[in-house]
């Protein structure tokens, strides 16, 4: 139902967003060969949210956990148009300040914090993928699950460069917590996270090379907070940096850069984040896709092993 929900948006958004003029702006430090994508539309992830959440309300099966995923999914998605409209509007690729954004990331993962630990069975506890023990985090468990929030949606938002590349992923860690939800019986989590797996791969018939459109922030924080909170109401957080490794090797790979060219003056790697680096060394964008969704498929078999 997502899937067909998907297509059928976003073949509706695509020339209405053309219409008003909602073009993406690129990087003029960034690979010369994405220049060509200047003005393909952006916000296409409004496609995604309204497809994920009208496959959830034909299901019908409303309960507190699903609730307060579809309720962080939707402020993620709320604060990515926020940003997405800004730079549409400025017609830049800078939107909201970057203290802005994570301010508003840290207030919405305070929420969710306080609501799992309200409500889960779990209290503080965390579980530990392969030792398969539980680690109460006492205080400390509100501050991990913001750090877990934010960083999960910065991640999947950083990885969101090449066509296709966030969508396929996404889709594939989507399917790796469906199943690992059926399989502990967490509801919630499984019919989100399997919608949101239809959502993605509807959304990629349009955003595979060449992309007719792009998600946008509107859709990579939403991807990145829903993903997230559906792993934390499942307490299965520490597998997403092992089924979604690609996410983090994106985000070490900025931060890297960063580190590096502020103490040295020396770039570790071509241009960051890491799908840049692999397209300058002479890699076609759609082989690093398809290397990094082949990466994603690895990891989410070693996730099903650590279950």
């Amino acid at each position: 139902m997502a899937f067909l929900l998907s297509v059928l948006g976003t073949s509706i958004e695509i020339p209405i967003l053309q219409r008003k003029h909602s073009g993406q702006s690129i990087r003029e430090e960034g690979p010369q060969s994405h220049m060509a994508k200047a003005g393909t539309p952006t916000m296409g992830g409004i496609a995604i949210l309204i497809a994920t959440i009208g496959a959830l309300i034909v299901v019908n099966r409303i309960s507190m956990d699903l609730a307060a995923i579809v309720i962080v999914f939707i402020l993620f998605a709320a604060l990515g148009f926020l940003d997405d409209y800004i730079k549409v509007t400025k017609k830049h690729n800078l939107g909201l300040l970057a203290w802005q954004k994570l301010a508003l990331q840290v207030a919405i993962g305070v929420g969710l914090a306080m609501y799992v630990t309200k409500t889960s069975l779990y209290g503080s506890l965390v579980f530990i993928p392969f030792a398969n023990i539980y680690v109460d985090f006492g205080i400390w468990f509100i501050p991990f699950i913001v750090f877990v929030v934010v960083a999960m949606t910065n991640a999947v938002n950083l990885t969101d460069g090449l066509d296709g590349l966030a969508s396929g992923i996404t889709a594939l860690v989507a399917l790796f917590f469906a199943v690992a939800a059926a399989t502990f019986g967490f509801d919630a989590s499984m019919m989100f996270c399997a919608a949101l797996m239809g959502a993605c791969l509807g959304f990629l018939v349009f955003n595979k090379n060449p992309a007719k459109v792009f998600m946008g922030d509107t859709g990579s924080l939403a991807l990145g907070g829903g993903l997230a909170t559906a792993a934390i109401v499942m307490n299965l957080e520490l597998l997403l940096p092992l089924v979604g490794f690609i996410y983090v090797l994106e985000a070490l790979s900025v931060i890297i850069q960063v580190i590096s060219f502020k103490t040295t003056g020396k770039r570790v790697f071509k241009m960051s984040p890491l799908h840049h680096h692999f397209e300058l060394s002479g890699m076609k964008e759609k082989h690093v896709v398809g290397m990094f969704w082949a990466v994603t498929l690895g990891c989410c078999v070693i996730g099903l092993a650590a279950l």
